[in-house]
């Protein structure tokens, strides 16, 4: 940013400091140890004041004096000091002292305190005698003594009092700063990243870039009867990037960038996330024309009037505040709000009308171009190998988000350096994205032979109908391999981007789905809670065909409640919309689709059962087959280009049992996939 709108941070430095716990005051201890320095440097001075002469007693003086080992010179006078205002007096002057190394006499400085009341005949006797005539010295030194004794004392009092004054107000601060805006200025110094960082989502992009230019050049805009919107609301699933376009806004636009989380404004006091409120569009009015940033603010910006168990909600009082701040009677132009949650459906009506926010952005998952981008733009902080090919990548990665992409590039890299490798591969990115979809192999995990055999059949009712219907997505590749949750997976990724499902595409899904149990079934004459998964799948599409997409004989009706994103205060004073009578003929439909699923993938995997028992084989020998192989099979019986095996570790010996064998441990429940493209697990 330029020094004009640098200087504005200057004043926010207290505001934005002033959030936070008191912290230890330095520069009080500094004083202390500077007053502590000067009493004892006052001290030290006037001890080594005297510490300087060489204190000689009365009687030895007058043995020195007799000896003629004092010294009167004109240059070197004897001094008697009588200092004014005391009964002290002294002789000052040089005298002959032989020094302890070497014996030899040098003079050297000395004082002697007398009492001429008692001794100053015998004094005068014994000066006379030597011809030595001291000269008289007066000496008022009285208030430089006062000075020196008492000045240390007061100068510490003092800065004692300084001290304990800062800290009594750093005590007020803490205490009254609960209502500061935590608010935090970012620099463009600190701040490097750009619209040039920001890919697959060029729609976004484009309409907050708008608002840059408008900040840039207003009047390019304003000559038209524009104005500048007064709030964003940047809408989209976790990881789609918001934060990041945010934070490009902030190294593009030359004008001031704060940036804040919606629970900063929530406390434990009441009031003070209002407080907080007020304080930073303050903040922003003296910066103005500035942006500020709020992410998340659905935590305070949730539906008014649903709050749990009555009374006072504070985060009501709060979104009150922020809803007057940013459209109000006193508002000012010039401050203009960013906003990002992934839960528009909670957020208060009056927050979303024009005037506020403005504008609402969606940030949608990339497609396969914007896939491309994004790997791209990261790609460059990994060293890639060459033949590495990222469009190919990109379409193996349908319904990615960017943080997904940036997270499956990073395990590549992880994977190619445990491995030793110079640059990574194909084949480590696509072990990454494996690994980030389906979750990691679990090669030491100890199965039975009898769950193998299971799950290799159960795998193979999938894999066959995958291949076998028309209307599913390609297969990738099938394992019997424990992969994150699952005993063993499915994989099939769709050829492109998917943004609707048609009922033949749906009815295919089912049959798909349902192949696993009846595979099971028919070869082991048993059936496992291996197709936990598969049930739940199946029931979740069933029930949206009938309830949402209109896929039955109920007819083009909604039967949904909107229950998708739940909002448990507002979804339990809903009643249901229909009949009970209806909801028998609900779940009447779901399951006559379901169980049409069944007969139907039965009947395919009857007439094609040699097919699934040389797949099932082909699993227990080799774990994973890749598509083409399954193709293979169903085409000429056999696999002609057998996949390579890896050597895997050892497995480690069982443990030793007693005499009566324990029942093999049941296998557990698949989670559900949650949506197109996912592995159907065993």
């Amino acid at each position: 940013m330029s020094d004009e709108n640098q200087k504005p941070s200057k004043d926010n430095r207290p505001r934005q400091t002033g959030g936070q716990d008191p912290q230890l005051n330095w520069r009080g201890l500094i004083l202390f140890a500077v007053a502590f320095a000067l009493i004892g440097g006052a001290f030290l001075f006037r001890g080594n004041n005297f510490a300087q002469l060489e204190q000689i007693p009365y009687p030895k003086f007058l043995q020195m004096v007799k000896e003629g080992k004092i010294i009167s010179t004109p240059e070197v006078p004897l001094q008697l000091v009588v200092e004014e205002g005391r009964n002290t007096q002294y002789f000052e002057g040089k005298a002959k002292f032989p020094s302890p190394t070497t014996g030899e006499e040098s003079p050297v400085a000395f004082r002697t305190p007398i009492f001429t009341q008692f001794n100053g005949s015998e004094i005068e006797k014994a000066l006379s005698e030597a011809g030595i005539t001291p000269a008289i010295s007066p000496k008022s030194d009285l208030l430089a003594s006062a000075l020196v004794s008492f000045l240390p004392i007061v100068l510490f009092l003092v800065i004692l009092y300084f001290f304990f004054r800062s800290q009594i107000k750093m005590a007020g601060k803490g205490a009254l700063n609960f209502g500061k805006s935590k608010a935090r200025m970012l620099s463009k110094d600190k701040n490097r990243i750009t619209f040039k960082d920001v890919a697959g989502v060029e729609e976004a992009k484009d309409e907050v870039q708008e608002l840059v230019e408008f900040l840039k050049d207003p009047k390019k805009f304003q000559k038209l009867g524009g104005r500048i919107p007064k709030g964003i609301l940047m809408v989209g699933s976790p990881g789609t990037g918001k934060t990041l376009i945010a934070r490009a806004i902030a190294g593009e636009a030359d004008v001031p960038f704060f940036s804040i989380s919606g629970s900063d404004f929530v406390e434990m006091f009441v009031g003070v996330g209002a407080s907080r409120v007020r304080d930073m569009f303050e903040q922003g009015k003296k910066s103005a024309p500035c942006l500020m940033f709020i992410d998340e603010i659905d935590a305070v910006g949730r539906h008014r009037g649903h709050g749990m168990g009555g009374g006072h909600d504070e985060r009501e009082q709060t979104l009150n505040q922020l809803l007057v701040e940013m459209d109000g009677f006193d508002t000012q132009e010039g401050v203009i709000i960013i906003a990002a949650t992934n839960r528009p459906d909670v957020l208060d009506p009056a927050l979303l009308r024009p005037g506020r926010f403005d504008r609402q952005v969606t940030v949608p998952l990339p497609d396969v171009a914007g896939r491309e981008e994004i790997l791209k733009v990261h790609a460059k902080k990994i060293k890639v190998a060459e033949g590495v090919t990222l469009s190919v990548l990109a379409r193996g990665t349908p319904g990615y988000s960017g943080a997904e992409l940036a997270n499956v590039l990073n395990e590549a890299a992880l994977l190619a350096a445990r491995k030793g490798l110079k640059a990574v591969t194909m084949h480590e990115l696509e072990e990454a994205r494996d690994k980030v979809r389906w979750g990691k192999e679990r090669r030491s995990m100890a199965m039975s032979e009898r769950e193998k055999i299971s799950t290799a059949w159960h795998e193979a009712g999938h894999a066959t109908l995958n291949v076998l219907l028309e209307h599913t997505s390609p297969l990738h590749k099938v394992t019997i391999i424990p992969r994150g949750p699952y005993l063993g997976a499915t994989m099939y990724l769709p050829e492109g981007d998917k943004y609707s499902t048609q009922q033949k595409e749906a009815l295919d899904l089912l049959a798909v789905t349902m192949g696993g149990r009846i595979a099971e079934e028919m070869f082991t004459k048993d059936i496992s809670n291996g197709a936990a998964g598969d049930i739940r799948q199946a029931t979740s599409l069933a029930r949206k065909m009938v309830c949402e997409w209109g896929m039955s004989s109920l007819g083009m009706i909604s039967f949904s409640e909107g229950n998708e994103h739940v909002f448990l205060a507002r979804d339990m004073s809903r009643s249901r919309e229909y009949s009970e009578h209806t909801a028998q003929q609900i779940d009447a439909e779901v399951k006559r689709i379901i169980d049409e699923a069944y007969v139907r993938a039965g009947r395919i995997l009857e007439d094609r059962r040699s097919a699934v028992e040389i797949i099932a084989n082909a699993l227990l020998e080799y774990e994973t087959l890749d598509a083409s192989h399954v193709k293979e099979i169903l085409e000429t019986g056999s696999i002609q280009n057998p996949p390579t095996v890896e050597l895997a570790p050892p497995p480690l010996p069982p443990a030793p049992t007693d005499s009566t064998p324990e029942p093999p441990e049941a296998i557990k429940p698949q989670l559900p996939s949650g949506g197109l493209p996912s592995p159907a697990p065993a």
